[in-house]
């Protein structure tokens, strides 16, 4: 089994971390931010769009560093509800900072403000197969925006 590690150091890098997490799967107490060491993380069951392939997913971890601050929309700390990650995104503020933002399904979204981006995203071994591949209802997965 070949494990996937990415590393993002501009916005193309994160372009192509974002579509290996696209779809996903996760619950808010999977994300963490230790705000002392200026770290986000997450913990992810990820789809894996390896083509040829019967669907599976993938224990996945990522982390983001030189985080200033997180804000939070539609995110309730204990909600067991599963959601799916959509995408990540940076838009610049003063560059090489700004905010990278995680838009989820059914509107939820986290705004990381960054000095600049430094995320890492890493395979972490147990894959197991999927019922099904995942589906969008363009209408309701997007209605979120950003989480500012």
């Amino acid at each position: 089994m070949e494990l996937l590690r990415l590393a993002a150091l501009d916005t193309e890098d994160l372009t192509v971390i974002s579509a290996h997490l696209q779809d996903a799967i996760l619950r808010p107490q999977d994300l963490t931010y230790l705000a002392g060491e200026r770290r986000f993380l997450m913990a992810v069951r990820r789809f894996d769009w390896t083509p040829n392939v019967p669907p599976r997913r993938r224990l996945a971890g990522l982390h983001v560093e030189r985080v200033l601050g997180v804000k939070s929309r539609g995110l309730t700390p204990d909600d067991a509800t599963p959601m799916s990650l959509l995408a990540l995104t940076f838009e610049p503020t003063d560059a090489p900072s700004g905010h990278i933002d995680l838009v989820f399904s059914g509107g939820a979204a986290l705004r990381l403000e960054v000095e600049c981006i430094e995320v890492r995203m890493k395979d972490l071994g147990p894959v197991w197969e999927s019922a099904n591949r995942p589906g969008h209802d363009i209408d309701t997965d997007t209605a979120a925006g950003s989480a500012a």
